[in-house]
């Protein structure tokens, strides 16, 4: 079966007309020019993320920026990928993070790295298809996967529900063994979790209740650091992660949007209390990137993130009291 290795460890958009040769210049200087968003094209934005993919350093592409489990509305469910020297490592897999990642010109068998930063499902419900999309797609390589308990049981949960499949089509398409191609590494407790020639992975404890084992993570590459807070309340040891930091990915609650919303969930009779307790309002994600000097602050993982009312400059208000940086609100298949 699977390998497994625990650790102890406003709305409105400029609109740019872009030929092919500006397009590809553009992804070449990704880092420096900021982010390309839903002002593009969606040809440029495709040319522009497969240039990115084939450059050295490090590159941010937003997958899904709404929070929450439910489907529906102009953003898709979380997720993440860094290119890091064209190399895919995806943090979270809602629903959906497969068919982002093949929007953004990402080919699934070239998937190797995944992390979960924690086991919500809309941070793990596509983990195990995702996977099974590479292999079909013709995934030859281990994939590596880090995140807390319950990652090993989900993974092998996984796998026994599909081992009717996974048996036919070795037999009959001549694949390699699912099964023995992921590597699960859960990890606990707060520290390094990865460290090669390419990245340096770190994890902190964030604050999410009822979830314990629930981390925000930090990548330094050569040549950026890019730190994404996970689902938390406001959370100090978020700030000491992002210090110095070139780009901060927080998650945002809107909570004059919060009534609106869950009077559209009507099977969820404590979901505002839930809401309310375990994530960062607008003023306390500007209050964490300034203490923690970013670079860049972007919001992403936005709650409600399906209320088209709900303006940029809204979520962006509360932020502007604390953070003077630069600050943007994440849209799907925006590149950073």
């Amino acid at each position: 079966m699977f390998s497994s290795i625990k650790s102890s460890s406003s709305n409105t958009e400029p609109s740019v007309n872009l030929s092919r040769r500006q397009c590809l210049a553009s992804a070449a200087s990704l880092a420096g020019a900021g982010a390309l968003g839903l002002g593009f094209s969606s040809n440029a934005l495709a040319q522009a993320v497969k240039a990115a993919a084939g450059q050295q350093g490090t590159q941010l592409i937003l997958l899904g920026t709404k929070g929450g489990p439910r489907v529906g509305g102009e953003r898709s469910n979380p997720a993440s990928v860094l290119l890091i020297d064209g190399e895919p490592f995806v943090v979270d897999c809602a629903y959906g993070v497969a068919a982002q990642l093949v929007k953004a010109g990402i080919a699934l068998p070239r998937l190797s790295k995944v992390f979960i930063t924690h086991m919500h499902s809309d941070h793990n419900l596509e983990y195990g298809p995702m996977l099974y999309s590479a292999w079909a797609a013709g995934l030859r390589n281990k994939v590596d996967v880090w995140g807390p308990p319950t990652l090993d049981t989900m993974t092998k949960a996984f796998m026994e529900s599909m081992k009717f499949d996974i048996d036919i089509r070795m037999g009959d398409e001549g694949k390699p063994d699912l099964r023995k191609m992921v590597l699960t590494h859960e990890f606990s407790k707060p520290g390094v979790i990865l460290e090669n020639d390419k990245v340096k992975v770190t994890a902190v404890r964030n604050i999410h209740p009822p979830i314990t084992d629930s981390f925000a993570l930090r990548f330094d590459t050569k040549d950026r650091s890019v730190v994404f807070s996970g689902d938390t309340t406001y959370c100090p040891a978020v700030a000491e992660l992002a210090k110095g930091a070139d780009v901060l990915v927080h998650e945002v609650i809107y909570v004059p949007g919060v009534d609106a919303m869950v009077k559209r969930v009507p099977n969820a009779a404590s979901l505002k209390e839930h809401l309310l307790a375990s994530h960062t309002t607008t003023d306390d994600v500007g209050r964490i990137a300034a203490a923690a000097g970013v670079k860049k602050l972007v919001l992403s993982h936005i709650v409600p993130g399906d209320d088209p009312s709900i303006t940029d400059e809204m979520l962006l208000e509360g932020v502007r009291k604390h953070f003077k940086g630069d600050a943007v609100v994440g849209k799907d298949l925006m590149v950073i």
